[in-house]
């Protein structure tokens, strides 16, 4: 596994969106889809609007990689589940970047929490 470096975690983390393109089996990328992005400490985070069902967070699930672009980094990455013990910490981020609404309503409801990843340089 990789590491960020600080320039890296400071311009994705400072994005509004990250652009995420996820890989299918034969490695090919499909087409990027706008997604928010979160920092907490040296890692970042990103969670599902639509929960586990979504159509990226299942595509990360069969095949855990992807290539992202947020910031001006374009970066090839792996997802792991977020631990639990960050939920809060996450909720907190998203409220403290995004602002509120219904939005950031979707992405603190328990079923955004649940489909949490971190991603992996």
């Amino acid at each position: 596994m990789g590491t960020w470096t600080a320039e890296e975690l400071d311009s994705i983390g400072a994005a509004r969106e990250l652009d995420i393109a996820t890989e299918r089996r034969d490695g090919t990328l499909r087409s990027y889809l706008p997604i928010w992005v979160v920092r907490i400490g040296d890692d970042l985070y990103v969670r599902a609007y639509r929960g586990r069902g979504g159509s990226w967070f299942r595509q990360v699930q069969r095949h855990p990689r992807a290539s992202i672009r947020a910031g001006g980094v374009e970066r090839s990455v792996s997802f792991v589940e977020a631990d639990d013990d960050l939920r809060a910490a996450m909720d907190d981020a998203y409220r403290a970047k995004y602002g509120s609404g219904m939005y950031v309503d979707a992405m603190v409801a328990p079923s955004a929490a649940e489909a949490a990843l971190k991603m992996v340089p």
